[in-house]
């Protein structure tokens, strides 16, 4: 079997989509507006390919060209204004990709409008020839998505354990180096008796 090689120049469509990360390529016109919006959940990662744009994200504006990249993070409202005379092409990514993936507004900072489900593959949908999938099927697929995508989040308790000891010996260090001690050897075996009491770390005998 051939590996799958995508062209930005002629696939201009949804190149990839997962409930873990939808991605694709777009074109747009000389003074085209992809107005506003934000993700509840996913980053949204912008190559440009060719072309320019002003994107606005989160308040702040710039220039991106051919080569440079910029993300939005979940939550941060952003929009892509067309400058210049040609036409500007994107490779973008969203991850997650959990519906509803936008969430629009009447604008920046304003009201949130009402959710709308499946905006950004409908173009896939139509296209497809199989009888679609029955809302209980698609609604187990997305839990499922969510649940794998929080077990993934979330650390084992060892981990945990160790994050949290981890704060608890750095806080124990630096009160033991603004101490008015001035030895060589004694205020690491200070500090070390001094984690081993406060929360058992494991740091070995001093």
């Amino acid at each position: 079997m051939a590996l799958e090689v995508f062209d930005s120049r002629t696939d201009v469509r949804n190149l990839f989509i997962t409930p873990e990360i939808r991605s694709r390529v777009m074109r747009f016109q000389p003074g085209e507006v992809a107005h506003g919006h934000t993700h509840d959940v996913g980053h949204e990662m912008f190559v440009v390919l060719a072309g320019q744009a002003e994107f606005t994200i989160a308040g702040k504006s710039g220039l991106v060209g051919p080569g440079q990249i910029c993300v939005a993070r979940a939550g941060e409202w952003h929009e892509i204004r067309i400058v210049g005379a040609e036409p500007m092409t994107l490779y973008l990514s969203v991850t997650p990709h959990i519906e509803p993936t936008h969430t629009q507004w009447d604008r920046e900072g304003g009201t949130q409008l009402p959710y709308r489900y499946g905006g950004s593959t409908r173009a896939e949908r139509e296209a497809r020839s199989s009888a679609a999938e029955s809302p209980e099927v698609l609604l187990e697929r997305h839990l499922s998505a969510c649940s794998a995508l929080a077990t993934a989040a979330t650390p084992p308790p060892r981990t945990r354990r160790l994050t949290a000891c981890g704060r608890r010996y750095a806080r124990c260090t630096r009160a033991c180096s603004s101490s008015n001690w001035r030895g060589t050897s004694w205020p690491l075996q200070r500090r070390r008796t001094c984690s081993r009491k406060a929360h058992g770390s494991p740091l070995g005998k001093p």
